[in-house]
């Protein structure tokens, strides 16, 4: 494996920062777990999961086609990485007073619907694709990466927003509170703005 740990651990620390943005899965997560308690939202957890997985491997595969044709490719993606960060910063930072609105379509009961329903949500955002494409040249070079690499990162992007998904529906009743509290959310929605902004100051430097 190529990739250092320090390298892993900056992934996994920005995975973690998009977790805890407010977004679709949060809405998803919410409404599920409103409805039928931890039973209801762990496997839209597990849906989550394997769109994660799939966008980030895709996303490799793709970007490492590309760089095969064209030299410098990686170089531009680097700042693509830092833009995408600074602009999803920036519009977090900007809404950070609003509520998150929810979805009753996303209610319904059983595993299945369940996974089906968290699969939905993280493959129909149009962000997570544009984000892996724009984020993973920025913090690694895709042309050196192996198979153990591509399983490192595939992994990473599970286990995060997995761990993250799982906490959140176990204890909702909590994670509703916060966001039904206007000060708390916009205190919260504050600090995951900064924090992207800040890694999309760090990726040019990497």
């Amino acid at each position: 494996m190529t990739l250092t740990i320090q390298q892993l651990a900056l992934y996994a620390g920005a995975l973690f920062i998009l977790f805890m943005t407010p977004g679709p899965v949060w809405v998803a997560l919410m409404a599920r777990a409103m409805s039928g308690g931890f039973r209801a939202a762990w496997p839209l957890a597990l849906g989550v999961v394997v769109g994660d997985v799939m966008w980030s491997v895709l996303a490799i595969l793709g970007v490492s086609w590309i760089v095969s044709q064209y030299a410098g490719f990686l170089d531009l993606m680097r700042y693509v990485a830092s833009v995408t960060f600074l602009f999803m910063g920036y519009m977090v930072i900007r809404n950070a007073d609003k509520s998150i609105a929810s979805d009753s379509r996303l209610t319904r009961p059983g595993v299945i619907a369940g996974f089906v329903a968290g699969l939905a949500v993280i493959i129909g955002n149009p962000k997570a694709i544009l984000f892996y494409m724009g984020m993973l040249p920025g913090f690694f070079d895709l042309s050196q990466l192996t198979v153990a690499d591509i399983v490192a990162i595939g992994a990473l992007s599970a286990i995060v927003p997995l761990i993250g998904n799982l906490i959140m529906g176990a204890f909702i009743g909590k994670v509703r509170a916060l966001l039904t509290s206007p000060r708390a959310l916009k205190r919260m929605n504050l600090t995951a703005g900064w924090l992207l902004v800040a890694v999309g100051v760090v990726i040019p430097f990497l």
